[in-house]
């Protein structure tokens, strides 16, 4: 497999749409903005946390022995210790 290099770097995303905003009249920005604005807005919309990880976020305030002595507890015998 031989490659052949021309010395020009593939544009990434990034730059193509740099390349494609500089061509646009000044009288579009604003528009091409809020589209750019409202898009970025519903992506982080979709980033809400997974089930994981708000399990890890609960904080249980008991004793050191409720979960070895759960039944003990729901049974309202965890003063006769």
């Amino acid at each position: 497999m031989s490659m052949v290099f021309t010395g020009k770097a593939e544009m990434t995303a990034k730059d193509k749409i740099h390349a494609e905003i500089d061509s646009l009249n000044e009288e579009y920005l604003d528009e091409l903005y809020l589209l750019i604005k409202d898009f970025a807005q519903s992506k982080q919309d979709l980033k809400k946390p997974s089930f994981m990880s708000k399990l890890k976020q609960i904080k249980i305030n008991a004793p050191e022995d409720f979960a070895s002595n759960l039944d003990s507890y729901l049974a309202g015998d965890e003063g006769d210790k």
